[in-house]
């Protein structure tokens, strides 16, 4: 099958090929399933620390107790992040020399195995090699599949369908807490043991995606001038290391834009991420309700959290289309800190408010992550697209990995993970002092 970007008749999005919205769908799903696999972790965090540990399943925790959990589920965290940041960096190299599509087959099968292999761990350590590689091949498959799906899409509506593509990270958390909702209260091991079935099937559908143009073309290139014609004057810099070739004057700017971009909004949202499910248990404690009677509501909780994020993936779109991608970067960064401050700070029990600001907090904390789909891949040229993607989002989730972990180290100071996971929302700061120096890509196309 070959790939097109050649829009049949029609208008509006009736112009976009069968064959774009196939590669859509399937970058869509392979997010949706990452999101979901990785949102489990999160949801099983404090039982399955409770068990590994041998603390009381049932009760409220001492506060040493409490304290332990934070320090370890903090640690582990931060092993799933640095293992997420590593693959997208290694799988976006890979993805410049041999293609998008073959870097994917394997980031999915990697993921969705040691996914499935947490749900066996028998103790901090194994639990944690798990968590690593299972991050690994999460890292990969969005840094390559944001990529794929902008070279082969049009410029028409290559934003619209971007965004959209990125709602499967609140589709896959909402996923993630609608079984956790079915199945949480038989044990946390049955909910790992979710992550390996949807991601056979996503195997088979890869099988049909085919290399963009736009690849094709780079690999075209190199291999003529590595048979010695001269293509252009920028020959040897183009056959130059890809990695070295973000640090050039052509692209130095943009991959420091990138690397600040990814900074702010991983940092804002991670913390959360990772203790959110814990934060949803102990407000509904203070209602006294405790156990598997809480399931109910943090399954409820996260799944209003992850319908604000499907909205606020969508809009970015529409929004950096008519505004702009920097202002529209900076206007969600906003909206993350304020309902960000309003969630953890001002609102003291779970009911009545939590399930109305949780939505408001979503749009923004989850929908700025469009930009990575729809803002990143304009910054930067073919033959070093995915390595740029890879390493301006993993650098910064080797830096933000250790805001789970801070975060968990700063229970036991602050005494509330209300608090801590606050600070850490203002982090989006720096998306803001990114978008500064960053340049404008609105109707530009995407660079060669």
């Amino acid at each position: 099958m070959a790939d097109s970007n050649v829009a049949v008749s029609g208008t509006g999005f009736r112009a976009v090929t069968r064959y774009q919205w196939l590669v859509f769908l399937v970058v869509w799903l392979g997010w949706t399933l990452d999101a979901a696999d990785f949102g489990l972790f999160s949801l099983v965090l404090r039982p399955a620390l409770t068990e590994l540990l041998g603390f009381p399943a049932v009760g409220a925790l001492d506060p040493g107790q409490l304290a332990q959990i934070g320090k370890l589920g903090g640690l582990l965290a931060m092993t799933g992040l640095l293992g997420w940041a590593f693959g997208g960096f290694f799988f976006g190299i890979i993805a410049d020399y041999i293609g998008r599509v073959r870097a994917l087959v394997f980031s999915i099968a990697l993921y969705s195995v040691f996914t499935a292999l947490q749900g066996l761990s028998h103790g901090i350590w194994d639990f944690a090699i798990y968590r690593f590689i299972a991050g690994l091949g999460t890292g990969a498959e969005l840094m390559v599949g944001i990529p794929l799906l902008a070279e082969t899409l049009g410029e028409t509506h290559r934003a619209k369908i971007a965004s959209v593509m990125m709602t499967g990270g609140a589709l896959g958390t909402f996923i993630g807490a609608w079984a956790y909702g079915l199945i949480g209260g038989y044990g946390w091991r049955y909910v790992f043991f979710l992550g390996v079935a949807p991601a056979l099937i996503l195997m088979l559908i890869r099988r049909r995606v085919m290399e963009p143009d736009h690849f094709n073309a780079v690999q075209q290139r190199r291999e003529a001038v590595a048979a010695g014609q001269q293509v252009g004057h920028d020959d040897h810099q183009f056959m130059r290391f890809v990695p070295a070739q973000l640090f050039t004057g052509e692209n130095r700017r943009n991959t420091l834009v990138g690397l600040l971009f990814g900074l702010g909004s991983l940092l804002a949202i991670w913390t959360s991420n990772i203790w959110l499910p814990t934060i949803l248990s102990l407000m509904v404690q203070k209602g006294g309700v405790s156990g598997a009677d809480a399931v109910p509501f943090v399954s409820h909780g996260m799944m209003v959290w992850s319908i604000g994020g499907i909205l606020g993936y969508i809009a970015f779109g529409f929004i950096a289309d008519t505004i702009g991608r920097r202002l529209t970067i900076s206007l969600y960064s906003v909206g993350t800190i304020a309902a960000g401050l309003i969630l953890y700070v001002a609102l003291p029990t779970y009911l009545p408010w939590y399930p109305v600001v949780l939505p408001i907090f979503g749009f923004f904390v989850f929908g700025i992550f469009s930009g990575f789909a729809v803002y990143l891949p304009e910054l930067f040229p073919t033959q070093i697209r995915a390595t740029a993607v890879g390493f301006t989002t993993g650098s910064a989730r080797v830096i933000t990995s250790f805001g789970p972990l801070v975060a968990g180290l700063l229970v036991g100071v602050f005494g509330s993970f209300n608090h801590v996971t606050a600070v850490m929302s203002c982090c989006a700061v720096f998306s803001i002092i990114a978008m500064i120096f960053g340049r404008e890509t609105k109707d530009r196309g995407l660079p060669r």
